[in-house]
């Protein structure tokens, strides 16, 4: 698949302030200094498109990017959304900010009916976290489709960066029937780019073919 245009379109302090729902829609979504919005520039192909910051915690909305793609170079465009989800994990959050927080990213994922998929992006250089365990639970439980993207991995030795997925899965498989999707990526390098890519326009075929 090939990205033609994104577009910043609007952030929006809750669900019911979103876009029109007429669209497939991906969030991403992960702990403060993930590198959510560096994998979203390098999905995308343009260097500022999400806000890159040296201060965790700073998104806190739900910002909209509309994007047209097409499978081939000449094919038809696609239009969908793409969002970029706040951050979690950041403990210097107040406790009415991270109330605040949970009631609009739980209205979102319970409620936002064209959410097609969620990606949700785990440093690949750390061993398992619990804050990382805990929130994809929370999404297994509210029954939100997700995948795994563990980012960073040109940070580390590809050795330690395999050792860490590996541990991540086999601590899932200790209490889940069925695993999720895992993609390695580095925004970087580029790599898992195309994996993504392929993923989102299969997803964004079986849409239209339910339609």
């Amino acid at each position: 698949m090939e990205i033609r245009k994104a577009t910043y379109l609007v952030s929006s302090p809750s669900f019911d302030k979103c876009p029109k729902p007429d669209k497939p829609e991906y969030a991403f979504i992960g702990r403060s200094n993930v590198g959510k919005s560096s994998l979203i520039n390098m999905l995308t192909g343009q260097r500022s498109l999400a806000k890159t910051s040296a201060t965790p915690g700073k998104t806190q909305l739900i910002n909209h990017f509309i994007i047209e793609s097409s499978s081939t170079d000449k094919g038809p465009r696609t239009g969908w959304y793409m969002v970029d989800l706040p951050g979690y994990g950041y403990a210097k959050r107040s406790q009415s900010d991270r109330r605040r927080w949970e009631q609009m990213l739980e209205g979102y994922f319970r409620k936002r009916e064209n959410l097609t998929h969620v990606f949700v992006l785990i440093d690949g250089r750390h061993a398992p976290q619990k804050n990382d365990l805990e929130f994809i639970s929370q999404l297994d439980r509210w029954g939100v489709v997700f995948s795994l993207v563990f980012t960073k991995s040109d940070k580390e030795k590809p050795a330690v960066v395999e050792r860490n997925v590996k541990a991540f899965f086999d601590t899932l498989r200790e209490t889940w029937q069925f695993l999720p999707r895992g993609f390695v990526t580095s925004a970087e390098k580029k790599m898992g780019k195309d994996e993504l890519l392929q993923f989102i326009d299969n997803c964004n075929q079986a849409w239209a073919e339910k339609a």
